[in-house]
């Protein structure tokens, strides 16, 4: 015989007894069909609640469904920020004379918790905004959430800054210079561990294209047709073959105008700043707040301006404005938008 495990987990809308039974009685029956297993092979269940659930046991429903010698245990859980509210959890054991394959069941607004069991097998998310907006750290944790790929297309944008730099050429005055580059340059990414890794010209330059020379020659050149033209056929092919998050400025509007979602991050110029000087200073660069806004601000204008794929929100993508959010606030409303609303 072989013991398993099995989760669950279900909303409620309001805290009454009522619908607290009607939601946990649906929850365990899902979780019976859906495993094909008999209230005979349970032997036990672990409830638990969030503590704005106060009406009832959510227990309760086990017994209703005939769960009459079962053990039954019922915690309320301890109270954490951004939490899912109302929200019931199951952790039922069984007992079976073969090992069966598992299927945990989340409904109504706990798919939130678990995403990646109830997204579509191909899946594609894009996320676009201006400098600062959140727009990676959002993405990254979002494709975490989803056990999807995360695309950082700023990054290439960055090596054939950081290629430029060491070729010393002046975008401003030598464009040429940087579109004859491009037939000898050599844009690759990689995923280790879902973790993006950059290769320019071969070599990993992962971890020296985040500086802020390089953030303004990976702005320079973004505003090059060929130089775009190059590095979204690259980005269109990743995401043909497989399930991604990309963020950038332009995924919406021009690299993949088909995905599947698509959102627009904002915020204030003044917010957006304060995150890039700590995300600076966290790594040792010494660099004014004053000179980030205005650095951030120029940005903005050259995304916006340039005539071919410029900065713009999709008609269709959805506006968050994460100024006064948290990251997890971020999240959890992307991934309403996604699974709960549609």
């Amino acid at each position: 015989m072989y013991i398993q495990a099995i989760r669950g987990a279900i909303t409620v809308d309001r805290d009454l007894p009522d619908e607290i039974f009607f939601k946990t009685k649906q929850l365990l029956s899902e979780i019976i069909q859906k495993n094909g297993i008999s209230v005979g092979q349970i032997i036990s269940i672990v409830f638990t609640a969030t503590n704005d659930i106060k009406s009832a046991y959510p227990a309760k429903a086990a017994r209703d469904l005939g769960m009459k010698s079962i053990p039954l245990i019922c915690c309320q859980e301890m109270e954490v920020i951004d939490s899912l509210p109302k929200c019931i959890r199951v952790l039922m054991h069984v007992e079976v004379p073969e090992k069966i394959k598992i299927y945990h069941v989340y409904k109504e607004g706990a798919i939130l918790l678990r995403p990646d069991l109830v997204r579509p097998e191909k899946l594609t998310i894009a996320i676009d905004g201006p400098a600062g907006a959140g727009k990676s750290t959002i993405a990254k944790m979002v494709a975490k959430r989803l056990d999807l790929l995360y695309l950082d297309t700023g990054a290439m944008y960055r090596a054939i800054g950081l290629k430029m730099i060491n070729k010393g050429i002046n975008m401003q005055h030598h464009r040429e210079e940087v579109i004859s580059e491009l037939n000898t340059t050599n844009i690759d990414v990689s995923y280790d561990n879902g973790q993006q890794i950059v290769f320019l010209d071969g070599n990993d330059v992962t971890n020296l294209i985040r500086t802020p020379q390089v953030s303004r020659y990976a702005s320079d050149v973004a505003v090059i047709p060929e130089v775009r033209l190059k590095l979204v056929e690259i980005q269109r092919n990743i995401a043909d073959k497989n399930s991604v998050v990309i963020d950038g400025r332009d995924i919406g509007t021009f690299v993949i105008p088909n995905a599947d979602k698509k959102f627009f991050l904002t915020a204030s110029l003044e917010e957006r700043a304060k995150r890039r000087w700590r995300e600076l200073n966290n790594n040792g660069y010494d660099i004014k707040l004053e000179d980030i806004i205005l650095d951030i601000k120029n940005r903005d204008e050259c995304d916006s301006r340039r005539t071919f794929a410029p900065l713009k929100m999709a008609d269709d993508a959805i506006l968050i404005d994460t100024t006064d959010k948290s990251i997890n606030q971020v999240i959890n409303e992307i991934l309403n938008h996604i699974f709960v609303d549609s």
